[in-house]
């Protein structure tokens, strides 16, 4: 026998006094074995409803096993954590990905190009709901999906446009720079915090001096965190095309 509750169920301490706790104070009369209680993203779960569950798990372990998935585990309270072993799952690799989202597409009948299934690969980052998300979106909106569809119905800069955007930082001066990337954000729609994880990796694939690269990677970093904290996205990108213009200075005066 088993109990399966989903984030769409209520998480409050009436669920583990209610449900939780008929299902596992009743023995079963004609099958062996232990019934099963899984909780899914039990990390939404109140702290009195984790309290109460951790005295049902006491209570009933002869009888009862109990499954909790969570995103984060430092939202379970430590009492429930020590009654439990820990498993860690990882991202997904896209060898494992893609077959499942192949036989998706097939059952769907979704039309789908090659750079669109990289580009759903991509976003995911090893998450097939949101993979599946992505899909179903991008199809919904645009009927086909390819690589600027799925891109442009995530609000994700396309390569192409980070690639123009540090072409603008590097090699035009600051006031022309400014005004296209504001440009192309207002015409996207895009985030600086996505530009700037994206422009995060380019800087690290690019032939920067190591002393350089450390600079401006440290000026990035500043720029993340005070966005984390809401400041002004104008003010945030004028501070980031200058700290490109001064690694591009500082790249010309080592030359």
């Amino acid at each position: 026998m088993v109990l399966e509750l989903n984030a769409s169920d209520d998480r409050g301490i009436d669920i583990v006094r209610g449900p939780i706790l008929s299902f596992a104070s009743t023995r079963t009369i004609f099958k062996k074995g232990f019934k099963l209680v899984i909780l899914d993203e039990a990390d939404a779960m109140t702290q009195d409803a984790q309290n109460a569950l951790r005295r049902v798990i006491e209570k009933f372990t002869e009888n009862t096993r109990f499954c909790l998935i969570c995103n984060y585990l430092s939202k379970i309270i430590p009492a429930l954590q020590s009654r439990c072993t820990r498993f860690r799952f990882g991202p997904l690799t896209p060898e494992l990905m893609v077959p499942r989202l192949q036989h998706v597409i097939r059952e769907e009948g979704v039309d789908v190009t090659e750079d669109g299934m990289k580009a759903l690969v991509t976003l995911s980052s090893g998450d097939m709901r949101r993979a599946l998300n992505i899909l179903q979106s991008t199809a919904m909106a645009f009927g086909k999906v390819t690589e600027e569809n799925v891109y442009t119905c995530t609000g994700h800069p396309l390569k192409s446009d980070i690639s123009n955007i540090l072409d603008w930082m590097l090699n035009q001066d600051f006031s022309t720079a400014y005004r296209k990337i504001m440009e192309l954000k207002t015409l996207k729609g895009l985030a600086l915090q996505d530009i700037l994880t994206e422009i995060h990796l380019f800087v690290h694939r690019v032939d920067f001096p190591p002393s350089v690269r450390i600079q401006l990677l440290i000026k990035m970093a500043d720029i993340e965190y005070r966005l984390a904290a809401g400041t002004s996205e104008k003010i945030q990108l004028s501070s980031l095309i200058a700290a490109f213009q001064v690694t591009r200075d500082l790249i010309v005066a080592e030359a």
